[in-house]
């Protein structure tokens, strides 16, 4: 080992620039006797590999298991798997996939609600834009509209529906259309609840409830859409979950049956006072 030290030494040491002044050597002959010298470094090394002198490799200071890529709908949690640090000794880092625990813990509890929606004709509504620029219905036409909304009982105004219809598909054969439908039911200082889904003009369907504020905030589920009289009376039963709290008995009327010949009773029309929601939406 210390012949080795030495051998390393004077191969890579430098020539004594004052003995090639002396000598009478001109600066191209020392730079040139020192490039010499550099260039011998090599063969030293290799002489320190073969008596045995190695470079022991960096340690690998952090590994992470493969795993398949769930940024977007897993959480990433530390698990026990073993590492090796610079000085040897284990550590234990991983990784592993999680379901988002909000699935388990958003309430499910279902919750029945029903409203009217009624088209009075005395709010420009619907209004039929064809952008399909074809004489019968067809795709791309869009119909935004507006109604209002009674309480299951009919004697209670509660706000209104707003939102737009897509028209997907034309059936004359069933004398309907098809539409994609994407709307919200405001109910004044109950909240809001917003809906999307098919609207078939010649059947009950179901649609999607997305969302809702106020005392409907975080509401999920469904809706079903019951058609009286297309475009004028519609009634609906929501099938709530996602809600903190549960509904506020005024909402929970006992339904007027549902039949083409409903009306709302004559002082919600009017909205008198006690005929309606607090801060009911007009």
């Amino acid at each position: 080992m210390i012949l080795t030290s030495i051998t390393l030494s004077l191969a890579i040491k430098p020539p004594n620039p004052i003995h090639y002044l002396h000598q009478k050597h001109d600066l191209s002959t020392l730079m040139a006797a020192t490039s010499a010298s550099l260039q011998s470094i090599p063969s030293s090394l290799k002489l320190l590999r073969t008596t045995g002198v190695t470079t022991a490799a960096a340690p690998n200071l952090l590994s992470f298991k493969n795993s398949t890529n769930s940024v977007f709908s897993h959480k990433l949690i530390a698990t026990h798997t073993p590492t090796a640090n610079a000085s040897g000794s284990r550590r234990w880092f991983g990784v592993k996939s999680q379901s988002n625990p909000s699935d388990s813990s958003r309430p499910t509890k279902v919750q029945e609600l029903s409203v009217y929606e009624i088209n009075e004709r005395d709010r420009g509504s619907p209004a039929y834009l064809r952008l399909g620029q074809k004489p019968v219905n067809s795709l791309g036409d869009l119909v935004p509209f507006t109604n209002k909304v009674y309480s299951a009982d009919l004697q209670t105004r509660l706000g209104i529906t707003a939102g737009i219809c897509i028209l997907i598909k034309n059936m004359p054969e069933k004398k309907g259309d098809r539409y994609e439908a994407i709307y919200s039911f405001h109910l004044g200082d109950y909240g809001q609840i917003a809906v999307q889904g098919a609207y078939l003009t010649t059947e009950d369907t179901y649609l999607t409830v997305t969302g809702g504020t106020g005392i409907f905030a975080g509401a999920y589920g469904q809706v079903k859409l019951q058609q009286l009289v297309f475009p004028f009376k519609l009634f609906y039963t929501f099938y709530l979950q996602g809600l903190s709290g549960d509904l506020p008995s005024e909402l929970l009327v006992t339904p007027v049956p549902p039949s083409p010949a409903v009306e709302a009773s004559p002082a919600a029309k009017a909205a008198e006072p006690g005929a309606t929601s607090t801060n009911y939406t007009d």
